[in-house]
């Protein structure tokens, strides 16, 4: 889901930075208010580095596309979507920079898509779930995450001529659904582990 520079034109790619600027804006100013600051520091530090471990590993999948994990759903049911959202910023950072994947000039894009968009969806559904039934919430919380990232990206790629609206339906949305729906199940086991193991790691969003 990387988009590398030269698909998104400029003018839209400063668009796509203003809106990251704003994000990381908001999130240090509550970060500035969280009594927790040293634990969530650390926590985002090591979430940083699983997603770039996690996401820079490419898996054989039964669509012949090999598949690349997310990770952010997982770190905004635990932390909270804001910090979802920079724990995707400093990831895609370190790939852009140091392992060739994704722009810097379309990186406001990149961080839309897989961090504001997965994170806050994710967190949204699993909030609204989360009363119902909790495993549900995590597993459906994960998938619409990342469906939804999927059609911002789409979007994205819509409004800079890259690609049509047919091609990219058939080819993004089941992929990515697909991806959804192992990544759902995945969370859940870990999310539950968590709770057994360390559970005051769920109570600092």
């Amino acid at each position: 889901m990387h988009l590398p520079d030269g698909i998104i034109p400029i003018e839209q790619s400063v668009l796509y930075w203003c809106i990251t600027l704003m994000v990381i804006a908001i999130f240090l100013y509550k970060f500035s208010r969280n009594d927790e600051k040293e634990k969530s520091m650390v926590l985002i530090a090591l979430f940083s580095v699983f997603f770039v471990v996690v996401t820079s590993l490419s898996i054989p999948s039964p669509l012949g596309v090999p598949v690349h994990f997310f990770l952010i759903p997982l770190v905004a049911i635990i932390l909270g979507p804001f910090e979802g959202s920079i724990v995707s910023f400093f990831g895609l950072l370190i790939q852009s920079l140091a392992l060739n994947m994704g722009g810097i000039v379309c990186f406001g894009a990149n961080f839309l898509v897989i961090g504001v968009i997965v994170a806050f969806v994710t967190y949204e559904f699993y909030v609204l779930l989360a009363n119902i039934n909790e495993k549900m919430a995590i597993f459906f919380s994960t998938i619409m995450g990342i469906v939804f990232a999927t059609f911002g990206q789409v979007l994205i790629l819509i409004l800079s001529g890259a690609m049509n609206f047919d091609s990219l339906l058939a080819t993004l949305v089941p992929f990515y659904l697909f991806i959804g729906i192992i990544e759902g199940f995945a969370n859940t086991i870990i999310i539950y582990a968590i709770r057994k193991v360390k559970p005051e790691i769920m109570d600092l969003r």
